[in-house]
């Protein structure tokens, strides 16, 4: 069976598993909002909205489900997007109570942010690599499920990762005992940040976040003991709108902690700080898609995809290039900026020594724990 074949053979069925597994998700989200999903996240979307697309996610689970059963396509598969939704509506469906304020948890799950985060970013960008693919890299390529296991937990466990990023970063801002000569100083410009319009302060903490994003991103590329979580995230050998969640917890944490500490330290209102998670999270799933588009001169102004495609290159010239997540600018004030100016893209992606880092993610979470490696051993 040809390629495109194989492709058009699993679109309806996994299009039912996908949203039959979603849809019930989405009544588990009903049934228990104080356990699995996150008071900040409930507060940007509304009741009536969650059950519409619940009930599009539904219809379409079963319509999808029942035309891949009378074709014999993937039965399996399309009878467990039938199965999930059958569930979904036995609990309730559509018509799960939900009445009155949700009681604070001290910890939640977040699946109401993976489910969302999940569909509209598969609704945005399987049919965007589609269109305008670099490589022809089908939805279900190898180690798709790796890549959808730690999308899975980034999203789901979020509420536990910013338990941990806001404690480690909040001990960080207090530990310097400032003198009375300099605490006035920090408060001014504290103040002085905090005057700022809205976009003013918005662009500068992207700046400062990135490159302080960058200089650790350095220190991963170089430093032994940060390079066996990081080379986790360049293990993929190929690119799309779900590798870039390929990172491993610890670095996840580590990261968003060090990123998180100068907007902190330095009076960024909340609405400035969770504005630029919003972006951070919109431009990690972009700078790894898998769309082959030239963005002209945009592609020395704002981190797309080919300048961090080339990144992840398994090329000796760029293992060490590229570091910057959102302003190319960042780059060139380090030295580190490189993009060739032909338009061209990388042939390969991933580690150089794809032996070095495990299949699966279980076996990456555990690797860089076990025994000792030189440098050498992982990028020579």
């Amino acid at each position: 069976m040809s390629t495109t074949l194989l492709r058009h053979h699993l679109l309806a069925p996994a299009a039912s598993c996908f949203l039959g597994v979603l849809s019930l998700a989405t009544v588990l989200c009903f049934h228990f909002p104080e356990l699995l999903t996150t008071r900040e996240f409930r507060a940007v979307y509304a009741e009536d909205f969650a059950r519409t697309l619940l009930l599009v996610g539904l219809a379409a689970a079963f319509f999808t489900g029942t035309i891949a059963v009378l074709r014999d396509q993937h039965r399996r598969l399309a009878l467990t997007g039938v199965g999930t939704a059958t569930v979904a509506v036995l609990l309730g469906g559509t018509g799960v109570p939900f009445e009155g304020p949700v009681p604070d948890s001290p910890f939640a799950l977040g699946l109401d942010w993976f489910v969302l985060a999940l569909f509209f970013s598969a609704l945005v960008f399987i049919p965007l690599e589609h269109a305008f693919a670099r490589r022809p890299v089908p939805v279900f390529r190898p180690g798709w499920r790796t890549d959808a296991c730690y999308f899975f937990i980034s999203h789901v466990l979020v509420q536990l990762i910013l338990i941990l990023v806001t404690t480690s970063t909040s001990w960080l801002v207090s530990v310097p005992r400032w003198s009375s000569l300099s605490r006035p100083l920090m408060e001014a410009q504290q103040a002085w940040i905090r005057d700022l319009p809205f976009v003013a302060a918005f662009a500068l903490a992207v700046f400062l976040a990135d490159l302080a994003q960058a200089v650790l991103h350095r220190c991963y590329h170089r430093i032994m003991v940060l390079w066996r979580f990081h080379a986790v995230h360049h293990s993929s050998p190929e690119l799309d709108w779900l590798a870039g969640s390929r990172v491993h917890f610890v670095e996840t944490v580590l990261t968003r902690s060090i990123v998180l500490l100068p907007l902190l330290f330095l009076g960024f209102s909340t609405s400035v700080v969770n504005a630029y998670a919003v972006l951070v999270g919109i431009q990690a799933v972009v700078a790894h898609a898998n769309i082959g588009v030239r963005f002209g001169f945009l592609e020395y102004l704002i981190v797309l995809p080919r300048y961090h495609h080339w990144h992840h290159a398994r090329h000796r010239d760029y293992w060490d290039r590229n570091y910057a997540i959102h302003l190319p600018v960042v780059d060139m004030l380090m030295g580190s900026f490189k993009l060739p100016r032909d338009g061209s893209w990388p042939e390969e992606y991933g580690v150089l020594k794809r032996e070095t880092v495990p299949v699966g993610i279980l076996a990456q979470h555990v690797a860089p724990f076990r025994g000792p490696r030189t440098y050498d051993n992982y990028v020579r």
